[in-house]
């Protein structure tokens, strides 16, 4: 039996790959591709042994910024990241969120200075029994990372 793709091979680029497909179009947004002049290829609903069904993103001749690739950690943890030169894999990245992030998330507490002055957001990330909080550096409210706003 011959095996086919279902996605046209991308020449130079970034692959975001396991993307749940309940969160695809939030990498969209987040990325925002709706704007983005690069070639890219959607997919959704394909099967995935890992997850069931996932979603997948191939953007040519772009590569993410540290402050994207801290955003889709937030959302989808267990996607993978893959850059490609000349057909091929150079290489393969899991999303890994770092102990501090900055000016990726809005503070949820209405009190807080982030949300007053032109101070840079900043939290702590917390991981205990595979579950991920934030903790806001200035006001220190916690909140879930599936919870967080993005900014």
């Amino acid at each position: 039996m011959e095996k086919k793709l279902k996605v046209a091979a991308l020449k130079d680029g970034t692959v975001i790959d396991h993307i749940p497909s309940d969160k695809l179009f939030k990498v969209v947004q987040i990325l925002h591709l709706d704007t983005c002049t690069n070639q890219i290829t959607l997919a959704n609903n394909l099967e995935s042994k890992k997850i069931g069904s996932k979603g997948l993103v191939k953007i040519a001749d772009r590569a993410l910024a540290v402050n994207e690739t801290n955003k889709l950690a937030l959302i989808c943890p267990d996607a993978k990241i893959n850059i490609i030169r000349d057909f091929e894999v150079v290489e393969k990245r899991p999303l890994v969120l770092p102990e501090e992030i900055r000016e990726v998330i809005q503070c949820a507490n209405p009190n807080c200075i982030t949300n007053h002055q032109p101070v840079q957001t900043s939290f702590y990330v917390l991981k205990e029994d595979n579950k991920t909080r934030l903790k806001c550096r200035y006001c220190e409210r916690e909140v879930r990372a599936e919870e967080v706003k993005l900014k």
